[in-house]
């Protein structure tokens, strides 16, 4: 691969860490200031998706992958309209695309979504000090930014970190919407839902698209609703299922609204299927509990357990909370386990069609190792 000649090599870009320690390098994307906590990827492909995906917001993802931008930018790859994420932090210049679907430059794309990146940086020095000292917070800077007077250094200091924090409201739609496209396939581009045997509402804690088109797929016409919809909101499109989206934040701030929605839902029989923020707000709804990570889990090779069939998945997964081990209650079931540290990655509650998982079924690490999950829903929803 070659890289990127577009770059100058001069040091326009730093990190300043709440510890005071300061990471120089080339500034790349958008110019400007920027705040959040530093976690780590491990994915080595699937950039654009991560740089969209509305539960990064809060945050600055270092990739520790070094070849970044080989495959360009496009219109189809887009997991959210405007990225939630904080900034970007690459080990090498951002390489040329050399792909048939590129339309856009990775830094022209930067640019134009008003994304902060920095690269030249020792990923695996910065990946080593997250995994030892935790995900920090910190202060992304590149080039002049005369209209902010704000230093960064005062600003890491500020910021208050993602615990107790609900980010939810800030990456939800704010207006109710149906959505009905399906998957997209080489030089047919996206499909289109024709003849949906279930109507499913989705509550958008922070939405990814290919979710979405997966429940699509299986024959799901949506109704997606903000992340603060009541139950009588959801009841009242007499939906044959409710799903609970992806999100960023922390789930037990989120729940103050979202908990009493979905404790009222699990009164009746319909179907409830949660992913990520999701599966951890139907935790807190049935009386378990959640906690900070120390690292969290981010990337594309994380192998999962299905304790019922013995089945290994292996998943993509981005969260930096977790269900309390020991925490579930009678009747809740822990259905999957993490390969890696023991977490819970998914439950059902017993006697109902209600279930959720910790990771992400939609992204293909498998690359379908998890898609049964849409038509287990799906087969939930069919009438006796």
């Amino acid at each position: 691969m070659q890289s990127s000649s577009r770059l100058s090599t001069a040091l326009t870009a730093s990190i300043v860490f709440a510890d005071g320690t300061i990471l120089r390098g080339k500034g790349i994307g958008a110019q400007g200031t920027s705040v959040g906590e530093v976690c780590f990827n491990t994915s080595m492909t699937g950039y654009q998706e991560i740089l969209t995906d509305p539960s990064y917001a809060g945050q600055i993802i270092a990739f520790t992958f070094p070849h970044i931008g080989n495959v360009g930018t496009n219109l189809e790859d887009l997991e959210a309209d405007i990225p939630a994420v904080r900034g970007a932090i690459f080990r090498e210049d951002i390489t040329d695309p050399s792909n048939w679907r590129s339309r856009a430059h990775l830094d022209d794309w930067l640019r134009s979504n008003d994304v902060i990146g920095i690269c030249g940086v020792d990923t695996r020095e910065l990946t080593r000090l997250i995994r030892d000292n935790g995900a920090p917070s910190a202060a992304l800077y590149h080039g002049p930014n005369d209209s902010d007077s704000a230093t960064p250094e005062n600003l890491v200091a500020s910021w208050p970190g993602l615990a107790g924090m609900d980010l939810a409201k800030l990456v939800t739609t704010t207006n109710p919407y149906v959505w009905s496209q399906t998957s997209w396939k080489p030089h047919n581009g996206f499909g289109e839902q024709a003849e949906a045997k279930y109507h499913v509402v989705a509550v958008d804690f922070g939405a990814k698209k290919n979710i979405l088109r997966c429940l699509s797929n299986v024959g799901c016409k949506i109704t997606v609703l903000p992340a603060d919809a009541t139950s009588q909101d959801i009841l009242s499109y007499r939906p044959d299922g409710v799903f609970l989206t992806n999100g960023p934040g922390d789930p037990s701030a989120t729940a103050e609204y979202a908990v009493p929605m979905i404790r009222e839902l699990l009164k009746t029989d319909l179907p409830i299927f949660g992913i990520c923020l999701g599966h951890q707000l139907l935790a807190l709804a049935l009386g378990a509990k959640t906690e900070k990570m120390h690292l969290g889990h981010r990337g594309a090779n994380h192998p999962v357990k299905d304790l019922k069939t013995g089945r290994v998945e292996i998943t993509s997964q981005n969260h930096g909370f977790v269900v309390t081990r020991g925490s579930l209650p009678s009747g809740v079931i822990e259905t999957h386990h993490s390969l890696f540290d023991g977490s819970i990655e998914g439950i059902s509650l017993e006697g109902k069609a209600v279930f959720s998982v910790q990771y992400h079924p939609e992204a293909s690490p498998g690359p379908q190792d998890s898609h049964y999950l849409f038509e287990r829903f799906a087969s939930n929803m069919d009438p006796d």
